[in-house]
């Protein structure tokens, strides 16, 4: 097996795994009166991940097949990015989502990653994003996915956040985004 191979299926475990998660700690928000905020957008992020992760492989396969000479620091900075996830993740407890959830009452954390910076977990994706095709050579996708991934973000998710997470810390009911 290659690289590409196992990291591809790391990633797809990783991303189910992380999916389950994330769909437990929404029904148990749900029971606290939680709202969505933001569904709309959220097939974006679908599409970017899915479309990463072939074109990851697609490039690879179509490409030299061989390893650049910087996959290994490479390497070592996507596992230290895992540790980071899942820091970000023990942090937010079951506030952890993938999509943008809040209930009455809930707290905006401020500890762990989250004392120094405001979305920890975006600019680990980015990173990710970036890095892990750039080890194996891909660098299109890398480039691709980053420039699409940053206009998510910025344009669409983090104001929807934004809004949703300053509706919950002035204690008004939440109300989904529609935009």
């Amino acid at each position: 097996m290659h690289l590409v191979q196992a990291i591809t299926i790391v990633l797809i475990l990783q991303r189910l795994t992380e999916l389950a998660l994330s769909r437990r700690n929404a029904a148990r928000a749900f029971q606290r009166g939680a709202v969505e905020h933001g569904r709309e957008h959220y097939w974006m992020f679908v599409v970017l991940h899915v479309g990463w992760i072939i074109g990851l492989n697609l490039e690879w396969s179509l490409g030299s097949r061989e390893l650049p000479s910087w996959w290994m620091p490479a390497a070592v900075l996507t596992v230290v990015l895992q540790f980071a996830r899942y820091w970000v993740i023990r942090t937010l407890g079951e506030a952890w989502n993938t999509r943008i959830i809040t209930w009455p009452e809930m707290k905006i954390v401020r500890s762990g990653p989250y004392q120094w910076v405001r979305h920890p977990n975006y600019i680990i994706v980015a990173l990710e994003l970036a890095i892990i095709p750039l080890m194996v050579g891909s660098v299109v996708t890398a480039v691709a996915a980053t420039v699409v991934n940053a206009f998510i973000l910025l344009l669409v998710r983090i104001p929807a956040e934004t809004r949703a997470l300053a509706q919950s810390a002035e204690g008004r009911s939440p109300v989904a985004d529609r935009a």
